[in-house]
């Protein structure tokens, strides 16, 4: 998008990260992950590797995470991968950060269910609070992206929080969720409205009986 933020300059991104490798604990991960596809296939795994060295350095910044291209790289020698190629997936998918994010990466659908269901209040929200589109906050709590669907229009309009969907939204809800977050808290995730899930409004309109039965909830 024309207002996404511009990658970090590369002689200070390997400055800080030429020398990245996989903690002890991912190590692991990663035998296990390589090991769930057949040997020539090992390509296959670049897309759950690519995650997981995303959230190793957000745990080493504490914040949602980003991929910089020493990681990109090292992640692609793993499984021996051009690393244009693994650069290529990074840059298709927005579950991806090219740059780097606060501790929450807020990412508002403004695809057509969600507009029309109120996306531009939320937009007015995170506004309100001080989230500029392509931006992180001063205090390094937020990022806000606008992206395309996120599969969730029946409950739109809807966010993802880091790996939380918040549905249903308001331009009241969505200010509630952004200071929860802001105070330490984590909100509830799901729609922020009497529905379960996908459920109609309300609670169910039809098989009532297999509700009461517990069916519902199995």
């Amino acid at each position: 998008m024309a207002d996404a933020a511009q990658i970090p300059d590369e002689a200070e991104t390997r400055a800080r990260w030429g020398g990245f490798q996989w903690s002890e604990a991912n190590a692991e991960k990663v035998k296990e992950i390589i090991g769930r596809y057949p040997k020539g296939r090992e390509h296959s795994a670049i897309m759950p590797l690519l995650d997981l060295a995303q959230r190793q350095v957000g745990a080493e910044t504490n914040t949602q995470g980003w991929l910089p291209i020493p990681v990109i790289e090292y992640v692609a020698r793993q499984v021996d991968m051009p690393y244009i190629r693994a650069l290529e997936v990074v840059s298709f998918y927005t579950m991806y950060n090219m740059v780097p994010v606060g501790r929450h990466h807020v990412q508002v659908c403004g695809t057509t269910p969600c507009m029309l269901r109120g996306s531009d209040d939320v937009l007015a929200a995170c506004k309100a609070k001080g989230l500029k589109k392509g931006a992180t906050t001063a205090d390094g709590l937020f990022t806000l992206t606008e992206v395309e669907c996120l599969g969730a229009c029946v409950n739109a309009p809807m966010v993802q929080i880091n790996d939380d969907n918040y549905e249903d939204l308001t331009f009241e809800s969505m200010t509630a969720i952004l200071e929860a977050l802001a105070r330490g808290e984590t909100p509830k995730p799901g729609p922020q409205i009497d529905r379960h899930r996908a459920a109609p409004v309300g609670g169910p309109t039809v098989l009532k009986d297999y509700v009461t039965e517990g069916g519902a909830s199995a």
